[in-house]
């Protein structure tokens, strides 16, 4: 599959980004609504943040207890059930006078819930998808998503100059419900890939016999490591260019638009494997320059080009489907999901220590220079894992 006519024919797929849209429009001004009304009521920057991004930490909890569930739960029914329990905790989170604890018990909820998101919808596109279609696919969803998050902030911001928060709140669980609503009437009801109940043993066992392969725990490793450590890069635009960050922000996503439309609409898939390490190394290689303190033009432009290195993930994800039976890929990428969350969220508070004690140039410059000492040892292991096989068979 190389055309974007042919990809949306593909029967359920437009539904399916549809649903994806109104969810993540709603996540979007839903984060920005919530941390400003907690900032207003507390006027914490700490618990503004936390509240913000309190469910995706969260999710590492519920993917411990609940990723089984990914392959084991009917696909359709989840994606309906999620937002509408998003859309009930969101009006919840909207009622006058709730206190700050009850506000982080109901995102803690929210995390639990939303732990199954990822691996259900990414295995879902699977199968939506023929085969050699995942890549193309795949890259449509990751520019979808960057424009969201760029109109949504920015339409976030323009509610809540009109609107109180909790009338922005209210509107967010709309968006909820729209995309429940989309994903019962357009797609198809479908059985659960895999057998069994989930439960937390279910979850440990699956996880296990995913990373117990060499190559899968190469694979992951290459999606996790490189790119948590130059988001925590990412997270010191503000301190390193305050009055320049919202620039770098939006053309750090203008970069990974343009990297996701190349590697999944342009790129021949034959070529597609050989660009993993260089990828990855172009996503940190510009960071280096920060040491330098270049000014605001070259700042944006460096934070433009890296972010093109995001594309990885894309050729990275694909070798991971080849890597897994197709009855545990929800779960193997909930595990990927997961572990992505984990590591953006270790390289920001990383970065965050090292600018600290030296300077947000500085922590920038050591966390590229740890991606690529990261990237080049992987690629390493990788070449060798590859040889080996043929050193076997010579031996024999």
């Amino acid at each position: 599959m190389r055309s974007y006519r042919e990809l949306f024919r593909t029967p359920e797929y437009s539904p399916f980004l549809l649903s994806f849209a109104s969810y993540a429009a709603a996540q979007t001004v839903g984060g920005l609504a919530l941390g400003t009304l907690v900032y207003r009521a507390t006027g914490s920057p700490f618990l503004s943040a936390v509240s913000m991004f309190g469910p995706q930490l969260a999710q590492l909890l519920g993917a411990a207890f609940l990723l089984s569930g990914a392959d084991r739960l009917p696909p359709r029914a989840i994606l309906t059930v999620i937002p509408l329990a998003f859309a009930a905790a969101t009006a919840v989170l909207a009622l006058p006078g709730l206190p700050i604890w009850a506000v982080f018990v109901v995102l803690l909820l929210q995390g639990l819930v939303a732990s199954l998101g990822g691996g259900v919808r990414g295995g879902l596109m699977n199968e939506i998808l023929p085969k050699g279609g995942y890549v193309l696919g795949r890259s449509v969803f990751n520019m979808l998503w960057g424009l969201i998050q760029i109109t949504g902030f920015a339409t976030g911001g323009a509610l809540l100059a009109l609107l109180s928060p909790r009338a922005c709140l209210l509107l967010t669980a709309a968006c909820y419900l729209l995309s429940a609503a989309v994903t019962r009437l357009g797609l198809t009801a479908r059985p659960p890939r895999s057998t069994g109940r989930p439960s937390l043993s279910a979850t440990w066992h699956t996880n296990a016999l995913l990373w117990s392969s060499r190559p899968r725990r190469l694979v992951l490793l290459g999606l996790w490591v490189p790119n948590g450590l130059i988001v925590g890069s990412d997270s010191l635009y503000v301190s390193y260019a305050p009055s320049a960050a919202g620039t770098m922000y939006a053309c750090g996503a203008l970069g990974m638009f343009a990297g996701d439309l190349a590697v999944g609409r342009l790129v021949p898939p034959a070529l597609r494997p050989r660009l993993a390490t260089p990828l990855r190394l172009l996503l940190a290689v510009p960071y280096l320059f920060f040491f330098l303190r270049p000014g605001v033009a070259l700042s944006v432009l460096a934070a433009t080009v890296a972010s093109v290195g995001f594309a990885a993930s894309l050729v990275l994800q694909e070798r991971l489907m080849s890597l897994t039976p197709d009855e545990l890929a929800g779960q193997s990428l909930g595990l990927h999901t997961t572990g992505m969350v984990a590591f953006q969220g270790i390289g920001a508070v990383l970065a965050g220590s090292l600018a600290q004690l030296a300077s947000p140039a500085t922590a920038m410059t050591l966390m590229a220079t740890a991606s690529i000492a990261v990237t080049l040892t992987l690629s390493a292991l990788g070449r060798r894992e590859e040889r080996c096989p043929v050193a076997r068979l010579e031996r024999a």
